[in-house]
């Protein structure tokens, strides 16, 4: 039985995450800043008020997890603010860098006491953040900071490799969740997760470090 952590565990992807992991028989520890009743329907370990852009709340809440060993940690959290070159707003494009970036590495380096060799660690970036797939522009922030986020995976999958700490960068697809305004184009959140699951099964230190779509296709930079 593995024990994975989630963050942005309270809805969508994360929340889907959490349902299947546990459906399997896992140990799930459900990280967010405030539940919803959905979530804590589960009935799996739930860390609320954690803000991944805080330093303090970051570290308050490994000294809640103690000596708790994480077999994967999927970092999911992440936001999205549309922001144009007509309608550049830095202050979004900031905050997107804060949460999806630079969160995600704050929460990775704060957690890297309670993984072991053999552990897993997942980024969710965004085919968003592929420099040769952008053929439609815009969206500065939510882009520039998946790019920033997908460097960041790589660098650790350097970094922690001769820990024996594989790192996968996966992008979940288009999918139906309140980010995308559930779009008609997009698969469920349940077909998502399925794949993605598969990619962290299929991930080694030989594999380390590559960019996945949920549907097994290795994406470009």
């Amino acid at each position: 039985m593995a024990t994975y952590l989630v963050t942005g565990a309270n809805r969508g992807i994360g929340y889907e995450y959490c349902r299947q992991l546990q459906a399997r028989g896992n140990v799930v520890i459900a990280v967010c800043r405030q539940a919803s009743d959905e979530l804590k329907q589960l009935g799996v370990q739930l860390e609320e008020g954690v803000d991944i852009t805080s330093d303090a709340s970051v570290l308050h809440l490994r000294d809640r997890l103690g000596d708790t060993v994480i077999d994967a940690l999927i970092n999911n959290a992440g936001i999205i603010k549309r922001v144009t070159l007509e309608d550049l707003d830095f202050d979004n494009i900031r905050q997107q860098f804060e949460v999806n970036a630079l969160g995600t590495l704050r929460v990775t380096h704060a957690l890297l006491p309670l993984l072991k060799s053999g552990s897993k660690i997942v980024l969710m970036t965004s085919r968003m953040g592929s420099i040769a797939d952008n053929t439609s522009g815009n969206s500065y922030g939510y882009r520039m900071s998946k790019v920033a986020l997908s460097m960041a995976g790589k660098s650790l999958s350097i970094d922690l490799k001769p820990r024996g700490i594989a790192v996968a960068i996966l992008h979940p697809g288009l999918v139906q969740t309140r980010m995308t305004n559930f779009t008609a184009n997009g698969i469920t959140a349940e077909e998502s997760v399925k794949g993605l699951l598969a990619r962290i099964n299929e991930l080694t230190l030989e594999n380390t470090g590559t960019f996945w779509h949920a549907n097994g296709e290795v994406l470009p930079w």
